[in-house]
């Protein structure tokens, strides 16, 4: 098959120009303009993750003042990614209503207000509602982009879905790894909390420049009958969801116990443990990128998934049975195998569409279940932890749930997307 043959091609329905409005422009935008959209989708994605990741390395400080259990202290993190969840069905409104490009700056907008209110005060109940708004905020943004990728990014759905996905990977990096030092800086958690504020602002203005390198201003979010509701009877909906689920909930295993894995049943100090976890996520968003590129934009991506996710288990394997040796193996077949899974699952909703409204339904129905799961993995993993008193059972399951991934990736033929996809809703 040529590589023509096997690029996703645009459908003409994929957006729906605006009543008197007139129509969206035809002509494919130049390719310095599309570099400069790509830019603004990377630096947008990278505002969808410091406000849940910032918490972790400062969770110690925020359980002290507020006088937080450990539980309590949970929620900062539970609370926003349930929001995610819960709240992913909503963008598919705000696309109708305000079009994808405004309904993306929405998002924005929300992440930016919610995250600056956190400096507003040590009050638990502040900070846990400020989660559950930026939460809300990174729903609408994030359930979004894939629409935006299929009707502008038709032809670069792998690669642009790995830029994007770089930038949720390195803005949730950095916001780990300097949220601390910052708050020392200005003797003030909640201020470093609300300093990611400047992120989103950065954010909202380069989305705002790029308005007509992304040429979104006439096309709205999905319509019409066939966005009634999400496709809960569509087995291709539900294998990307399945996928989605499983994707989710190990990537945010991984950021709440790897490290402390690494300290208590690896030896390491705290610091090399949390160095550990960069140099993982640092390879992670290096994969996001790169693992695409190498791919193609080839129709088929059963191969891609089922090595990433194979090396995705050997990761857990290995820190589960053997923290304290070989380490670095387990660091780089994490690192490659769900930074490139991870871009490869987001990719789904983009590849597997007929148009932009079916792309925006498969991811809403997507991060709806996938967040959900997201929330309860980490509280699983704590609870075997202090069950057993060490994490090897909780990461041989999470091994398992890795390997099972691969029943729903093998029934991804693109044979099987398109008869599924043309009776999906």
């Amino acid at each position: 098959m040529s590589e023509t043959q096997d690029r996703l091609p645009m459908t003409p329905g994929a957006g729906t120009a605006k009543s008197g409005s007139p129509a969206a422009p035809s002509g494919a935008p130049g390719r310095s303009a599309l570099g400069f959209a790509a830019v603004a989708l990377f630096v947008a994605a990278a505002n969808l993750r410091p406000a849940i990741a910032a918490v972790s390395p400062l969770v110690d400080r925020i359980r002290d003042d507020l006088g937080l259990s450990a539980t309590g202290a949970a929620l900062l993190t539970t609370i926003p990614t349930l929001a995610m969840g819960l709240c992913a069905p909503l963008a598919a409104s705000v696309g109708r209503r305000w079009g994808l490009f405004r309904g993306v700056l929405i998002g924005l907008f929300v992440v930016g207000a919610a995250t600056a209110a956190r400096g507003l005060g040590h009050a638990a109940w502040l900070q846990l509602s400020c989660a559950a708004v930026v939460g809300a905020g990174i729903a609408v943004a994030q359930t979004l982009l894939p629409a935006i990728v299929k009707t502008r990014f038709a032809d670069r759905a792998g690669l642009v879905t790995g830029i994007y996905t770089a930038g949720l990977g390195l803005g949730g990096a950095v916001a780990a790894g300097v949220s601390a030092p910052i708050a020392d800086a200005i003797d003030s958690w909640p201020g470093a909390l609300a300093s990611w504020a400047l992120l989103a602002v950065a954010g909202i203005v380069l989305w705002s420049a790029a308005k007509k390198s992304l040429g979104l201003e006439h096309i709205d979010g999905p319509k019409g009958p066939a966005t009634s509701g999400l496709p809960w009877r569509s087995p291709l909906a539900w294998r990307i969801t399945a996928l989605s689920a499983g994707n989710s909930a190990l990537y945010y295993c991984e950021l709440a116990w790897i490290a402390p894995l690494l300290h208590d049943d690896g030896g390491l100090s705290e610091s090399k443990a949390g160095f550990m976890l960069t140099v993982m996520i640092s390879i992670q968003v290096v994969a996001m990128l790169g693992v695409p590129a190498l791919l193609g934009e080839r129709a088929d991506k059963r191969t891609g998934l089922a090595v990433t996710t194979a090396l995705t288990a050997v990761g857990f394997i290995g820190f589960g049975f053997s923290p304290g040796t070989g380490t670095w193996l387990w660091v780089l077949a994490m690192g490659i195998g769900h930074g490139g899974l991870f871009t490869l699952v987001l990719t789904l909703p983009v590849a597997a569409s007929r148009d932009s409204a079916q792309a925006g339904r498969f991811s809403a129905m997507a991060f709806f279940v996938g967040y959900a799961c997201a929330a309860v993995g980490p509280v699983v993993v704590g609870g075997l932890r202090d069950a057993t008193g060490d994490y090897r059972l909780a990461f041989a399951l999470l091994a398992a749930a890795t390997v099972l991934m691969l029943l729903p990736i093998a029934r991804l033929s693109p044979q099987r997307i398109e008869r599924d996809r043309r009776t999906a809703g």
